[in-house]
């Protein structure tokens, strides 16, 4: 038996719904979102600061947000108008939940994941995802300006960068060291300090180890192992549940993912479309967890398209998925490399390559 878990943003969907809320509501708010979200990789991934996880850039957003009158109606609205799924997404997500138990396990607001579940007839109970309310607090009428006003600061600070080998803060240029004591301030003492400032308290983002956390929960509910799951993820806020699958014996896999999920996951799919997913499923089911293992592999570490070619075809899964999957063997884009194979950086690059082609280079390029 074998339960599926999977991340939204990236494997089902194109969005960033966060990012793009910023961006429609918040003057130069791609900007906006672009230096927090590093601000929180500094945080998550680099300082390892303890009671900050990967992700926690969902709730620092929020006061933002509601300053510049975003509400419950306004975001449940935009999640309808601007969701966009990935090519095959529809068919993907009917099938698995036929074949296998499936969870989404996402960082995402609640009232998109809503959005996915109407369009998709996915059930929202199998959902994990952040839950917010901004109806539920208030703002001091000294608090919005004062928030507006410090979003346009943000905005104009310079985009934090780091070598991959830096440790912490002291090894920091000093202008990139400013930025983030100047981010510390504003969240943790200013804005903490505000009325608006216990959202940062309640909001807990899906994110890091709360991934892990709604993996092994999901399990309970399966009376499964967690080597009976296949999880896939895409991003710095998988990165806990990939490790947690990997080491448990389960199928841990990045799909278009980035550097972090890279680093974290067996397998990594890079894809156009995302039937393959079910593909994989149902491979997994009839063949066995260990198919992959025993595909040859290239010198670059990819599997042979050819002889993963032929366990497809000789599977019995509907004609949607067949002449999808088929379509897709054919791109020259498509590949699925085991990641100790194959030379890092490069598979990285192409990854990344992939997910920004996917999903546009503002979203491709958050961690």
């Amino acid at each position: 038996m074998l339960q599926l878990n999977i991340d939204c943003e990236g494997p089902i969907t194109q969005n960033d719904n966060a990012f793009e809320l910023c961006e429609k509501f918040i003057p130069n708010g791609d900007r906006f979102f672009s230096i927090v979200s590093k601000y929180d990789d500094f945080l998550a991934d680099v300082e390892r600061r303890k009671g900050y996880k990967a992700g926690d850039t969902l709730k620092l957003v929020l006061p933002f947000l509601k300053a510049y009158g975003v509400t419950d109606h306004i975001m449940e609205e935009f999640a309808h108008e601007t969701l966009l799924m990935l090519p095959g997404t529809e068919i993907m997500l009917s099938e698995i939940n036929k074949m296998l138990p499936s969870f989404i396990i996402s960082t995402s607001y609640k009232p998109y994941l809503e959005a996915l579940c109407e369009a998709t007839g996915f059930p929202l109970e199998n959902v994990y995802c952040t839950e917010v309310s901004l109806d539920s607090y208030e703002l001091t009428p000294q608090e919005g300006p004062h928030l507006r006003k410090i979003a346009k600061e943000i905005t104009s600070m310079q985009m934090l960068y780091w070598p991959e080998d830096v440790k912490g803060r002291e090894e920091l240029p000093p202008e990139h060291k400013a930025t983030i004591e100047r981010l510390d301030q504003i969240f943790w003492h200013e804005i903490s300090g505000m009325k608006i400032g216990r959202i940062l308290e309640e909001v807990n983002p899906i994110g890091g180890k709360e991934k892990a956390k709604a993996v092994k929960e999901s399990l309970t509910r399966t009376g499964l192992g967690i080597e009976d799951v296949a999880y896939a993820g895409d991003s710095i806020t998988d990165v806990q549940a990939l490790e947690l699958v990997d080491k448990g014996g389960g199928i841990a896999i990045s799909f278009n993912g980035n550097r972090y999920a890279i680093k974290a996951a067996r397998w990594a799919v890079l894809s156009p479309n995302t039937l393959v997913v079910a593909g994989l499923c149902k491979l997994f089911i009839e063949k066995g967890k260990d198919i992959l293992e025993r595909l040859p592999l290239d010198e670059a570490g990819r599997i042979d398209k050819e002889a993963l070619g032929q366990e497809i075809k000789a599977l019995g899964i509907s004609t949607d998925i067949s002449s999808g999957l088929h379509e897709l063997l054919n791109r020259d884009e498509f590949c699925i490399y085991k990641v100790s194979a194959s030379e890092e950086k490069d598979l990285i690059d192409r990854s990344e390559k992939m997910r920004k082609s996917v999903r546009g280079h503002g979203i491709g390029d958050l961690g």
